[in-house]
């Protein structure tokens, strides 16, 4: 069941959000980001891979934490965006999660306005790639993506690589 529009809205609008370089995170944001990425990917999933893949150094991290302990607050959502580089010209946007309790308040398309918009003003004209779980095509799609691969195998899921111009 879905929360009143009202409800998800005002969530949403209680939600502190950081945008930040992999030097820039303090030790309770790296816990909360690895700890998210396996309650989702590892544990929802029930995908065992190495997350830890050296990647998020170079990455910048969005947050979105919602409200609660000042020291700990929960997190609500999170994405990498991992910049071009001499192996990949693209702009990738991996890692996208929301946990459990702030999903259906509409914050996967709240994350990804946020991030399209900041990665379009800092890297103008530079294409965005993503590696999507099939069945989100559609909400990938509505933001400019389309496929750029044949479905294929990941860790037991359907995956599709998307890019955006």
């Amino acid at each position: 069941m879905t929360e009143p529009q009202h409800t998800a809205a005002t969530r949403r609008a209680q939600l502190e959000w950081r945008w930040k370089a992999f030097s820039d995170l303090s030790s309770a944001e790296v816990y909360a980001m690895l700890a998210a990425r396996s309650a989702v990917f590892v544990v929802e999933q029930n995908c065992v891979y190495g997350d830890i893949d050296g990647l998020d150094l170079d990455a910048w991290h969005l947050f979105a934490f919602g409200p609660g302990d000042e020291r700990y607050p929960p997190l609500a959502g999170y994405l990498r965006v991992l910049l071009p580089d001499a192996e990949d010209s693209d702009i990738r946007i991996g890692r996208v999660l929301t946990t459990a309790p702030f999903r259906g308040i509409g914050l996967g398309n709240a994350m990804l306005e946020r991030s399209l918009e900041h990665i379009r003003a800092q890297w103008p004209g530079t294409p965005i790639r993503l590696h999507a779980q099939a069945h989100l095509q559609g909400f990938y799609g509505a933001f400019g993506f389309t496929p750029v691969s044949e479905i294929h195998d990941e860790d037991d899921i359907p995956h599709v690589w998307m890019r955006s111009l």
